[in-house]
């Protein structure tokens, strides 16, 4: 295939294009997980787009808790869509082949709505540690310009440190094949192409550090602290209490644990089967924005009612 052979004989500078590692097993058959792929992700469209749309049109929502559950929606959507160009590509033509241009916009996209999802589930914890730990501040601290200012911070985090990347990796010098181990374009995969010390890379390991690496033990510090404040109250209350974090944790295990393990299996060079860890890179990715919109509309009550309400046919009054 002379796509690959360019590939494997490009060490100075960027090929034109990345070659895509599909599942294993399936190209000899590459269509029939067609519709799962896009079942899942006609789902997963639906379920947030619900969520999103009422949050925007009930004002009794218009709370910081759902301010960043819109914000959680909108990562999944974004996610779903970022990944879907290569992954249908690859089910529907076998297409492994992906330009470098494209496959460097999709990183961006990728880890531009990772960040925001790994941001939103952040100030979701910072919320459930105020309302439980600071109850009668909480009107005063949550105030609308402190919001605010949250947002504009995770527009930057999502923004502002990650626009430079795609630039960064398009003119690294690489002395690696261009053959990446995925069936979309991310960040790790392509950096660990580029030649030994290039000084692009420490930039590009601080900025995903900077929200992957810190955001999971902020969350886990502050179910530390609610933990501590849970054994302080009576059984009933403790349960009332619990109940209001057990949604957000599902979502924040769901989304980390898979991140997590792929970190170690690449870090540790675990010898899994290939199939194993694409099968795990699926679930980190395409699982959170399928599942969570069935968590917040089952376990939040406001949520949950004002869906059914707006369902709800409208009652005509009969002619007089």
């Amino acid at each position: 295939m002379p796509t690959f052979q360019a590939a494997l004989n490009s060490s100075t500078s960027m090929a034109p294009t990345f070659l895509l590692v599909g599942m294993p097993g399936l190209s000899s058959v590459p269509s029939w997980w067609t519709i799962p792929l896009i079942t899942i992700y006609l789902l997963s469209t639906l379920g947030n787009s619900t969520i999103l749309w009422i949050i925007a049109l009930e004002p009794t929502l218009h709370r910081p808790m759902y301010f960043f559950l819109f914000l959680l929606s909108v990562s999944d959507v974004g996610l779903a869509t970022a990944l879907m160009p290569t992954l249908l590509g690859l089910a529907l033509a076998d297409a492994h082949t992906v330009p470098a241009s494209a496959c460097l916009l999709q990183m961006f996209f990728v880890h531009i709505f990772s960040v925001l999802e790994s941001s939103a589930l952040l100030a979701m914890a910072l919320d459930r540690v105020l309302a439980i730990c600071r109850p009668l501040h909480y009107p005063t601290l949550l105030t609308s310009d402190v919001i605010s200012k949250i947002g504009l911070v995770i527009a930057f985090r999502c923004l502002g440190l990650h626009l430079p990347l795609p630039f960064l990796l398009a003119h690294m010098p690489y002395c690696h094949p261009q053959v990446l181990t995925h069936s979309y374009c991310l960040h790790p995969d392509m950096a660990r192409l580029a030649c030994p010390g290039a000084w692009g890379t420490v930039y590009s390991l601080f900025v995903v550090l900077s929200a992957m690496g810190l955001d999971p033990l902020l969350i886990f510090f502050s179910y530390g602290l609610i933990g501590r404040v849970l054994q302080a109250l009576a059984s009933e209350d403790r349960w009332k209490a619990g109940q209001t974090c057990a949604t957000h944790l599902s979502a924040v295990f769901l989304f980390y644990v898979p991140m997590i393990l792929l970190a170690l299996i690449g870090h540790l060079r675990v010898p899994i089967p290939q199939s194993a860890h694409s099968l795990l890179s699926y679930v980190h990715f395409l699982l959170p924005p399928l599942i969570n919109p069935i968590l917040y509309s089952i376990k939040m009550k406001e949520i949950r009612e004002k869906i059914l309400k707006r369902l709800q046919p409208r009652k005509v009054g009969c002619a007089q």
